[in-house]
């Protein structure tokens, strides 16, 4: 990962001393309606997975963990308050559950299952302990990523020994042991695609190209998140300026808006590939589970905002990211040392 802000001196210090050093709030699409056949539930979890808190849930009502719905997947080591929807309860018996590691925040009954994406966003509220003039260069970075820091995908992504790209890419070789698990091959494909994302983002920062748009970009509108290609790259600067759009990368695959060929966008893209011994259509062999998709270069903070925390040298950082994006990448800019 390359940081946007490398020129500012970084806070240090130390993250994730305690899980509540880590709050995430989803920030929900719609709020639930107060009728129809699913419950959806608020819940906080300390130090556990969603999978653990949702399956913990569901087997305290006696409902099938398939039934249950959820928004967004929170880390392990954090406080996260998120929802979960369930069909098989009514809202005052989730409210009068009591469980190891959750708390029920509320519940309330709403139309139909929650999906995955089902969010405006998440707000974090991050405490750094031991930093060195921490407001100070907290601040100073914040500012200087008021247009949007580099998206990149966490560590989370790639699994917890950090293999998980280099198994998906023995998938789209066709090589390497068999995954039985349709899910689990989606999951080790995405992080190939991922990993080849964050590589054409480095070479995005290196070149200072993250704000600067090349002939052949592949363009998302901020508004609707609809994506075009570039034809005349002074218009496309301009309103880049003013907020309206965003400069997309490759999420590999075979279905995947692509740059048009003999463009300088196109080139950089066809330069990863090449490194990595593919062809575009390599993906295709994976069918549903690598179709592709763009994702955007630089995501917004919304709201961010720094104080000292309770102990000498404690900051606490706050901002909210859209779905899909790592306030990880948005901590390195702040740290720029141990995490």
């Amino acid at each position: 990962m390359r940081l946007l802000t490398a020129e500012l001196p970084g806070t240090g210090g130390l993250l994730k001393t305690v899980p509540e050093d880590f709050l995430v709030e989803e920030l929900p699409a719609y709020p639930p309606s107060g009728e129809g056949t699913h419950t959806f539930v608020y819940l906080e979890k300390r130090g556990i997975t969603t999978e653990e808190a949702v399956a913990r849930l569901c087997a305290a009502l006696g409902c099938s963990r398939d039934e249950a719905g959820t928004a967004g997947i929170k880390d392990r080591q954090s406080v996260a308050r998120q929802w979960v929807s369930v069909p098989c309860a009514e809202p005052d018996q989730v409210s009068a559950l009591e469980l190891p590691d959750l708390t029920i925040l509320s519940a309330e009954r709403h139309p139909h299952k929650l999906r995955t994406g089902h969010l405006r966003g998440n707000r974090f509220t991050l405490t750094v302990r031991g930093t060195t003039d921490g407001i100070e260069r907290a601040r100073a970075i914040l500012a200087a990523l008021a247009g949007g820091a580099p998206n990149y995908f966490g560590s989370q992504r790639f699994g917890a020994r950090g293999d998980n790209a280099a198994a998906g890419r023995q998938l789209i070789d066709g090589k390497g042991p068999p995954v039985r698990s349709r899910s689990q091959r989606r999951l080790l494909v995405s992080a190939y695609q991922s990993e080849l994302f964050n590589r054409y983002l480095d070479r995005r920062v290196d070149d200072r190209l993250l704000r600067t748009v090349l002939a052949g970009d592949v363009m998302k509108k901020t508004d609707t998140g609809g994506l075009f290609t570039v034809s005349d790259a002074a218009e496309a600067q301009a309103r880049l300026d003013q907020g309206q759009l965003v400069v997309s990368g490759p999420m590999f695959g075979h279905k995947m808006m692509s740059p048009p060929e003999g463009t300088p966008s196109r080139a950089r893209e066809d330069e990863l590939l090449k490194e990595e011994g593919l062809e575009a259509q390599a993906f295709a062999e994976m069918g549903k589970l690598a179709e592709g998709t763009r994702r955007a270069l630089l995501v917004p903070l919304g709201d961010a905002s720094v104080r000292a925390g309770s102990e000498d040298g404690a900051i606490v950082v706050s901002f909210a990211l859209p779905p899909g994006a790592y306030a990880t990448g948005v901590l390195g800019e702040v740290m720029k040392g141990t995490q």
